[in-house]
């Protein structure tokens, strides 16, 4: 299957930046803020109406029309609601199941935080915290979700994959990130530090046994590339782990430093160079998917644009990146919509519907 998918960004993990109402009168920036800032029964009513709203069956057949095939969903470690403060949502995988097999969809189900986090994100709902490998009882918790999850969805028709966990990050990325993402609680942030590469791959053999235990080789054990895609050359070797999927994340950001008052041209070429070569390379070793890319940048082309030309760069800049990841097994743009005005290069849809991207 060449996967064309989206993400369902910002549902069932909250990103403030996606929905920055959501965190009216918060001063902190994460999931974890939301609950630990807000009194019970107005973070309750909160996400609920969230969660009632923000996706729904309609956005589903609007995807199908689109020309995609897959949503990947991103689920909290708390998804099944035992974990408290926070409030589960598995009642809405469910839904999402219900409403993708009826229009022909397939779901990547994404566990995307833990406790402790794995990456210090925003989006790993704690930001500048990385401990989740610090205990072993945070891996074996997220290994038993994940078997719960595999249990519960193993005969879905709609089932494409699960991924073990989102973003794990790697001693290079945290180097690059830290500076941005900063703790609410500097104490709680002592002794964070990078997921070694050993530690995620014991991890990797686990939640793949965890899965197989109830799915067949037809259901996808995805693994994110940690942000060091060449560490999985000889891991997991195809005839004995099948249907082994390596999902990486290539945002432009990555290339943007070295593009400061570049010409679009170099741009480009620096996209061509950069991803592509190396989802050439990686693909030789095992299926590879793009699952989290956008069009939002800021080149220098970008920002003395005007709305004309910006539109007719980042066609240029969408497409370029198209073909990039043509080299692969597939993509999945994030995200599918944010409450953001004017982010059309992070939202699918109205990126689309500006003619930015064109599938």
């Amino acid at each position: 299957m060449k996967i064309k998918g989206v993400n369902l960004g910002n549902w069932l993990v909250l990103e403030k930046w996606m929905s920055k109402e959501l965190f009216y009168g918060i001063e902190g920036e994460d999931e974890e803020d939301f609950y630990a800032l807000l009194e019970p029964q107005e973070a309750k009513s909160r996400i609920r109406m969230h969660r009632d709203y923000f996706i729904q069956e309609r956005d589903f057949q609007h995807i199908k029309a689109m020309g995609l095939n897959l949503v990947r969903i991103p689920v909290p470690h708390f998804i099944f609601g035992e974990s408290k403060p926070y409030i589960g949502c598995i009642e809405y995988l469910d839904k999402a199941f219900e409403w993708a097999e009826k229009y022909g969809l397939k779901i990547m189900i994404d566990l995307h935080t833990a406790p402790d986090s794995q990456n210090g994100f925003d989006n790993g709902g704690l930001t500048g915290v990385i401990k989740w490998h610090h205990k072993p009882e945070n891996i074996e918790y997220n290994l038993t979700v994940i078997e719960r999850l595999a249990e519960r969805y193993a005969k879905r028709q709609a089932l494409y994959g699960i991924e073990l966990l989102n973003e794990p990050i790697s001693e290079a990325m945290w180097e690059f990130t830290k500076a941005r993402y900063q703790a609410r609680d500097p104490k709680r942030a002592e002794v964070s530090y990078f997921v070694p590469t050993d530690l995620l791959k014991d991890f990797y053999h686990k939640g793949y046994d965890a899965v197989r235990k109830h799915c067949s080789d037809d259901v996808a054990v995805v693994l994110h590339d940690g942000f060091r895609l060449e560490e999985w050359e000889n891991f997991m070797p195809k005839e004995t782990y099948k249907n082994v999927v390596i999902d990486t994340h290539l945002y432009l950001m990555s290339i943007e430093n070295s593009m400061e008052g570049r010409e679009l041209s170099d741009y480009i070429h620096a996209i061509e160079e950069q991803f592509e070569k190396r989802l050439e390379r990686a693909k030789s070793f095992h299926s590879i998917v793009v699952g989290e890319w956008c069009i939002a940048n800021k080149s220098a082309p970008i920002k003395k644009a005007d709305e004309l030309e910006k539109k007719q760069i980042y066609r240029l800049i969408a497409d370029a990146q198209m073909k990039a990841w043509n080299k692969c097994d597939g993509w999945i743009f994030w995200s599918y919509k944010l409450h953001t005005p004017g982010r059309n290069d992070w939202d699918l849809a109205r990126a689309m519907d500006a003619e930015w991207l064109v599938l």
